[in-house]
């Protein structure tokens, strides 16, 4: 491939990833928030946790947790978020999306793949500890609504605990489920 294309491939690639801004994560809506946030707001705050939760596991690459996070929601550029209840009837094929998405992107697109790969399947440590920090970031979000008037998101918590696999994160979230997410900035206002 010339590299003026490898690189339109590329640019096409990232204008797609706006794309992510401009989606909703969708099962908030269904516990009655209007204006869930995007699913690029999401992955964002999943890879912070994802380094946070590398760390507290002795994981020596967080940083391979963090790009994992950063690629993980990719193929709802194309399929866009399909909550719990719609999965019910309909399947989305998002292997496929993010294998047409990366194939014009050379080794770079490879990557990219077994990046996403790496947390549907969750065969190694990176891959577990990158799935937990994705459920912990709903869970996080799900009290946060809780505390905003939708207490129905309480039922998020509940089913993302029973799911979490590292020790660090079942810790992290009977933690949360005890904390009030509104009063980190007390205390920090100026007089």
């Amino acid at each position: 491939m010339h590299e003026a294309d490898k690189l339109h491939h590329i640019c096409k690639f990232i204008c797609e990833l706006g794309h992510l801004k401009r989606i909703k994560h969708e099962g908030w809506r269904l516990c009655g928030v209007a204006n869930p946030e995007s699913v690029a707001e999401h992955s964002l705050r999943a890879a912070q946790i994802g380094y946070i939760l590398a760390k507290l596991e002795g994981y020596e690459k967080p940083e391979e947790v963090c790009s994992i996070l950063v690629f993980h929601d990719i193929g709802e550029c194309r399929i866009g978020d399909i909550h719990k209840v719609a999965r019910r009837y309909i399947e989305a094929d998002e292997e496929r999306a993010v294998g047409e998405q990366t194939r014009n992107l050379d080794d770079i697109g490879k990557e990219i793949l077994e990046k996403w790969k790496r947390i549907e399947e969750q065969k190694d440590r990176a891959g577990i500890i990158a799935k937990d920090a994705d459920l912990l970031e709903m869970a996080f979000t799900a009290k946060e609504y809780m505390q905003t008037g939708f207490q129905a998101a309480g039922d998020w918590i509940e089913k993302i605990s029973a799911k979490l696999q590292t020790d660090s994160a079942k810790k992290l979230i009977e933690t949360l489920k005890e904390l009030n997410c509104i009063e980190w900035w007390q205390g920090l206002k100026k007089l």
